[in-house]
């Protein structure tokens, strides 16, 4: 981190749920003398539904050495191997498609993988669907955790489930007991200097909160970067036409083995998430309301979930789907919802609050931080998300549906970046694909794995395929697969695992099969 001689002395965060508390978490970490507040409204509710994150976030638990046996319990948490998207594609056989986590368990059966693309891309019928390939897809199709039984030379990567209020009250109770202040008020005016920057804040209770910086974590209602600082903010409605979801959580059924995978189900007019924790599903529908009411939406996905959804609440959210100009603006960083939003797909929300913090911490040199040093953060903040952005409309439009208006237009809409078309562009006409990605690097936010997985899972090749040549060297498939089989077996059963890892905190009714 960086090592300027200047640290802030005092900090003021607006808002608290998952990205507020853990901004003040790693704030804490690494400015331990500073003095740190949270602001929060007992009037305004956080999201907490059930949410899944990307690797990244196993780098926040370290840097606050909290154990997985400490904090995974206290949020009904489950591992995540990776996201399978059903339903998105109509091509036979792949209909389906998971999305991995890789690692050094990948490095053979993942460049066999890449070679075969290759070859179909050009025409040549050969097995290419990535569920065949990658270790992750056999962990989660066994239902098994990413943690081996016996000592290997590496392990995989992976990520989690979890409760997201959960989390943010165990960060909560974490950050106050090492002296965070927590003051549960209503920001009722906010005063500024005379550069504009954030002064101060008056709350309902008549007091003022004054600091150094001051972090905006007050949702989509952005009420420092957007509303004071009139930052403008860059919608991407015209290329995600989500705005809306439904949650409805359903019960656990416990003599089935316990999910490690996300599954990300298209529907009619979206998708439906299903997200395994210990204590229940988290289930949501993310759709659009040009194409679907609220009433539709919670109808077909009680559908969808089916009996586990009877007598079960369903809470409408709203979203506003897009980013902020700028993150960094004087002295006042939005952070969370209040900087952006893309819709969950890919579980990236959490790991931008990461990036965002992690990086202001490194750059940040006080109150005389060079407009430079500014330009480049929001820069850098921007090409995370556009980045990601791209990559989630991929999804809609490789899609190859037909059964609704919704997908038809998401294919056939022509908004998206010009990045993203050269990357399509690239893969169609059988360029040197490698190339094109290199050429976008730091860019495009997603590695090449992630890029040939969505591609050739979607089953995005030639419609006419011949058979490949005598002397055409075609990687083996069913050698892969095999591999991946017994290197799975090595590796704990997802259930069985996360007992052994909650112990006495298994929590009751959940089942021990």
């Amino acid at each position: 981190m960086n090592d300027n001689t200047h640290k802030p002395t005092s900090i003021v965060i607006v808002g608290g749920g998952t990205a507020g508390w853990m901004a003040a978490s790693l704030l804490q970490q690494h400015w331990a003398y500073c003095r740190i507040s949270l602001i929060e409204s007992q009037d305004i509710a956080t999201i907490g539904v059930g949410e899944g994150s990307t690797p990244y976030m196993r780098h926040f638990f370290k840097q606050l050495a909290i154990p997985e046996s400490e904090w995974m319990p206290a949020c009904s948490a489950s591992y995540k191997c990776g996201i399978s998207f059903p339903n998105w594609s109509t091509k036979e056989g792949f209909e389906s498609y998971f999305h991995p986590f890789y690692s050094n368990f990948d490095l053979k059966t993942g460049e066999a993988f890449f070679h075969n693309v290759g070859l179909r891309r050009r025409g040549s019928d050969v097995p290419a669907h990535p569920d065949d390939f990658w270790l992750a897809s056999e962990l989660a199709r066994t239902q098994r955790a990413p943690i081996t039984r016996d000592k290997m030379p590496f392990e995989p990567d992976y990520a989690y489930h979890f409760d997201s209020g959960l989390l943010g009250d165990f960060l909560k109770r974490r950050a106050i007991d090492r002296g965070i202040v927590h003051i549960v008020d209503t920001v009722e005016h906010i005063e500024q200097r005379s550069d504009g920057g954030i002064k101060a804040l008056m709350t309902q209770s008549g007091g003022k909160l004054s600091a150094e910086l001051f972090l905006d974590c007050s949702g989509f209602a952005a009420l420092l970067i957007n509303k004071t600082l009139k930052t403008p903010f860059q919608s991407y409605q015209h290329s995600l036409f989500n705005d809306r979801a439904v949650a409805i959580a359903s019960p656990l059924d416990n003599s089935q083995a316990m999910p490690s995978e996300t599954v990300s189900a298209a529907l009619s007019c979206g998708w439906a998430w299903k997200i395994p924790l210990t204590t229940r599903y988290g289930n949501g529908y993310v759709y659009s309301s040009k194409y679907l009411t609220e009433e539709q939406a919670e109808q077909e996905l009680r559908g969808h979930i089916g009996a586990g959804a009877q007598g079960m609440e369903a809470r409408h959210l709203k979203m506003r789907v897009g980013r902020s100009e700028q993150h960094w603006v004087k002295n006042t960083l939005a952070v969370g919802l209040s900087q952006g939003f893309i819709e969950p797909l890919e579980a990236t929300a959490l790991m931008l609050v990461q990036y965002t913090v992690e990086r202001f911490i490194k750059d940040y040199a006080g109150p005389d931080t060079p407009a430079q040093v500014l330009s480049e953060f929001n820069g850098a903040i921007n090409n995370n998300f556009d980045g990601i952005r791209d990559y989630i409309i991929a999804h809609y439009k490789l899609n190859s549906r037909s059964d609704s208006a919704y997908w038809i237009d998401n294919r056939n809409n022509p908004i998206h970046s010009e990045r993203l078309q050269t990357i399509f562009d690239s893969w169609d006409k059988g360029e040197d694909f490698e190339a094109t990605l290199s050429q976008y690097k730091g860019e495009i936010s997603y590695l090449r794995p992630s890029w040939y997985c969505i591609l050739a899972g979607m089953g995005r090749f030639p419609s006419a395929l011949r058979p490949p040549s005598a002397s055409t060297q075609v990687a083996p498939a069913d050698q892969a697969r095999r591999y991946c089989q017994n290197t799975a077996e090595r590796f704990h059963d997802h259930r069985a695992y996360l007992l052994s890892t909650y112990g006495e905190q298994w929590p009751r009714g959940s089942g021990s099969n």
